[in-house]
Order: structure tokens, then sequence, then C-alpha cells
């Protein structure tokens, strides 16, 4: 008898995953480097780097176009082709189920868009003349391109969603789909997040509102999560993918489930355009939302793969809401090795999470500046740069906020 079949029919598990990232190509090989402890930050070779203020990113590992025909990558974003990529991965390894393309969705979804595509066309239009724009234009740099195309390729016809939420859409993607399973509206869902933004305009916008660490000497060290002198977050590229299935569906295909997602929540601060709400109260509350929905207790939860991006204002607030709410959590904060994927990161971190509670093993947290002694002061375990064992984890979270006020928190469980 299949695990899933002892769960209620409609609760939603986790049958595939998939991730192209600055770590890995592929999801093992994205927790092999994670493990490994080695930052994926380093100094740009672009030559339109050498004139910005920041020159550190955290590119792919692997250039998604080698893994794509030649159409595809005529006609897709960068973004989309991380989302395909990532979403090939993700379905061969639930093992391409055969489901009803009319029970089949998608959702998945950028925080930035394809905006390469967009400055692409620009350049075109100033520097050729508009018969030189390409005819491919639009349909590459529309904000719901990434999960039109995955749409495409596995022929869902349940619904193509791209609910964008900037640094929380991937996983409001990810807990978007968990509700079209359990409301039945779909059987199977392919579900998370992409971004791939790095260029020029975006580095000088987001470096001129002093959001990026300046580290340019030190990339390495750049990314510093709960360190008392983090600076920014470093700009990664690339996407992570979940196939959610019902769990009547998995255990009906004999699926090996890898984790349920038990409990999903979405609020919002209303507050700031880009600040987090300094008390953190909606933050808390989509956490404790997301494990009343699981029925989790918070004492049951053992791992948190914190949003954690190593900016002063929003490490202090997620840091002070996670040591109240699931005090007894080991915290990791994978950007620390991966950068900031922006959209990609929650569908990433998703990812993460699961594989976390499936090994029953934590990820590092590297730590080059230590950690904040305000931080070390709410008693919050921050899991250190070996990662930890966990043969008792039952439950983890994940957490993604985003400009906007967006709050966002996935609640997973392993298998009964």
């Amino acid at each position: 008898m299949s695990p899933a079949s002892a769960l209620d029919p409609r609760a939603v598990v986790v049958t595939g995953l998939g991730s192209t990232n600055p770590l890995a190509g592929d999801a093992p090989g994205t927790w092999r480097e994670l493990h490994a402890g080695h930052s994926a930050v380093r100094p740009l070779d672009a030559g339109w780097a050498g004139d910005l203020p920041v020159r550190i990113a955290a590119p792919l590992a692997v250039d998604p176009a080698t893994q794509l025909s030649a159409r595809q990558r005529r006609r897709l974003d960068r973004s989309s082709q991380c989302a395909l990529v990532a979403a090939h991965e993700a379905w061969s390894a639930a093992g391409a189920p055969e489901a009803d393309p009319e029970r089949l969705a998608v959702s998945v979804s950028p925080g930035i868009g394809p905006v390469l595509s967009v400055m692409g066309a620009w350049d075109a239009l100033r520097e050729q003349g508009p018969r030189r724009v390409p005819p491919t234009a639009i349909p590459a740099l529309m904000p719901n391109a990434p999960a039109a195309a995955v749409g495409l390729e596995l022929g869902a016809r349940a619904g193509v969603h791209a609910p964008v939420s900037a640094c929380a859409s991937g996983a409001e993607a990810i807990a978007y789909g968990a509700d079209l399973i359990a409301l039945g509206r779909a059987d199977v869902v392919v579900a998370g997040g992409t971004d791939a933004a790095l260029h020029p305009m975006v580095m000088a916008a987001f470096a001129a509102m002093r959001a990026l660490s300046t580290r340019n000497d030190a990339p390495a060290g750049a990314s510093r999560p709960f360190a008392p002198d983090r600076d920014g977050f470093v700009l990664g590229e690339g996407a992570g993918m979940l196939v959610l299935e019902a769990a009547e569906h998995a255990a009906a295909r004999g699926a090996r489930a890898l984790a349920v997602l038990a409990g999903s929540a979405v609020t919002a601060d209303a507050y700031d355009a880009v600040r987090p709400e300094p008390g953190g109260a909606q933050q808390e509350r989509a956490l404790r939302l997301a494990l009343q929905r699981a029925g989790l207790e918070a004492a049951q939860v053992g791992h948190v793969n914190a949003h954690a991006t190593s900016t002063p204002a929003g490490d202090a607030v997620e840091a002070a809401v996670l040591a109240r709410t699931v005090p007894g959590a080991g915290v990791s904060a994978t950007k620390s090795v991966t950068g900031h994927l922006l959209g990609g990161a929650g569908g990433l971190e998703a990812v993460l999470t699961v594989m976390a509670l499936y090994e029953r093993r934590l990820p590092p947290t590297l730590l080059p500046g230590g950690i904040d002694p305000a931080i070390t002061g709410l008693g919050l375990d921050v899991v250190g740069p070996e990662g930890r064992d966990a043969p008792g984890l039952e439950a983890a979270v994940s957490t993604s906020f985003g400009f906007g006020g967006h709050n966002v928190a996935l609640a997973f469980t392993r298998l009964p």
C-alpha cells in the first residue's frame, strides 16, 4: 500500500522536485553542493558590470539554453528557460504522471519577470529601429510567459497561473497550486518560481535603493543572513519546481511521495512598498495560519528555511517572528550559499525544505560574519556551516516575503 493512500484523498503530496540555480543544474546536484558549503556568489565578468557599484552576483551553474531545443532557446526568455528546465526535471522525477490534461494545472511565477526580453526588445528598437524588434518579443516578455511555457510543454488544461508577488512569488504559486488540488479543481499541479534578472538596469536599480551587498572584493562572504554587518542581498537567478498531487491520484498510480504540503498561508502587511512592517505581525500570522491549517503545533516544527535575504531590516523582523512563533526549530538561511533568486527563491527553498524533511538533514547557513548578538539574544537556533542531522524531523516550514508586503508560509510534513 502506498503511504499516500493513508491520507485524506484531497491531501496534497509532493511527488517531484526540480531546480536549476547557481549551485547546480538539477535538484540532487543542488543538495550536494549546498552541503559542501561553498558560496555560489562570484564576481561578474561581463563587460557591462564594470561600471556598476555592485559587481558580484550568483549566476546559474548551468546555462538552461544547453538543455532546450533551438526553437525554445530562440523564443523563450531566460527566466522561462529556467522554469522549463526545472519543470522537466520535476515532472520526470514524479514519474511523468499520466494525468488527464483537464485535471493538470500549472502555477509558476516570476518576481521580476522576463526582464531580459524587455530590455532586449528595447535595445533593438532604440539601436536598429521598429522593424528590428523581434515578433517573438511580446510572448517572451509577458509576466505569465514562464507559466505558459511549462503549461504548453505539459499540455495543462486545468489552468495556467502566474500569481506574481515579488520575492514571494514562487512560494505563493506553490500555495495557489495546493489550493487548486484541495478545492478539487486539479489532480496534479506543477508549481514553483523562476527569475533570471542579471541585467545592468536591474542591478543598478537595486543598488540605487541600497538593497544589494557592496562586498565586491569578498563575494563568497557577501550574502550573510543574520550577521551583524549584513548589508544587502546578492542577486541570483534560477528556478525551483514541485509536482503537487492529490494523495488519491498519487496512490492510484503507485507514486513515491516525498512529503505532504500540509498547510500554507498568504498575508499582506499593508504597510510599505519596500520595508517590512517592523513588528512582523502579518509574517507571524502567515506562519501561524499555515501551521493551523496543517494541524501542527509550533513544537512539532523542527526546521525552517528562512527567507533571510541579508538585509538589515528584513532579517531582524523575520528572526523575531521565528523566535516567538517556532522557537524550537533549526533555522537555515540558504541564501547565504545561493544568493537571492527573487521569484525563484520561494520555489528553490521549497525544494530544499522538502529535501531536508525527506533526508532528515538541515541545510547549512554560511556565517562569515557570525550572528548578530541581537538575533542571538532572541534564542534563534541558526544551523551553522556544517549543516545538521535531524533524525526526528517530522515537520518543516519555508517562509517567503516580497516587496509590496507579501508574506507566504508553506508547512510540509513527512508521510505517515
